[in-house]
């Protein structure tokens, strides 16, 4: 049976709450979420769902800006690398369309876009995966 695109709310509230059930199981990633940053999973996920809802459906349900909160988390690279390989693989289990591509697309962008901001990647890593 083939797997929907995400079209719906319903859709975007399956992902987030998959991926982030995933994220605190994750050895690398929940100590970070869970003991660092003390997050309140019950209010944040409707902020998550929000979020990605701005970004595929331009629902403009979402106000805020991720960096700030971000940037004083102890990450690196493999904590950017995990999140998109953990976030790409909950789309690719439960989607398949123009919608699935576009949000692991933004994923890849995000997690780029935070590590270039905090100094954790080459500028020019980037310059030269676009010439490709």
């Amino acid at each position: 049976m083939p797997k929907p695109d995400i079209l719906t709310e319903e859709d975007i509230q399956k992902l987030v709450h998959a991926f982030y059930a995933k994220v605190n199981d994750d050895p690398l990633l929940a100590p970070v979420f869970n003991d660092v940053a003390k997050v309140n999973w019950d209010e944040h996920l409707p902020l998550l769902c929000r979020f990605w809802s701005t970004l595929l459906f331009r629902t403009m349900t979402f106000e805020g800006r991720p960096f700030p909160k971000h940037v004083v988390l102890p990450l690196q690279k493999e904590h950017f690398s995990r999140w998109v390989s953990l976030f790409t693989g909950t789309v690719d289990e439960l989607f398949a369309g123009a919608k699935a591509e576009e949000a692991k697309g933004f994923a890849r962008s995000i997690a780029d876009t935070f590590q270039l901001r905090m100094g954790l990647l080459d500028p020019s890593t980037l310059l030269n995966l676009t010439q490709k």
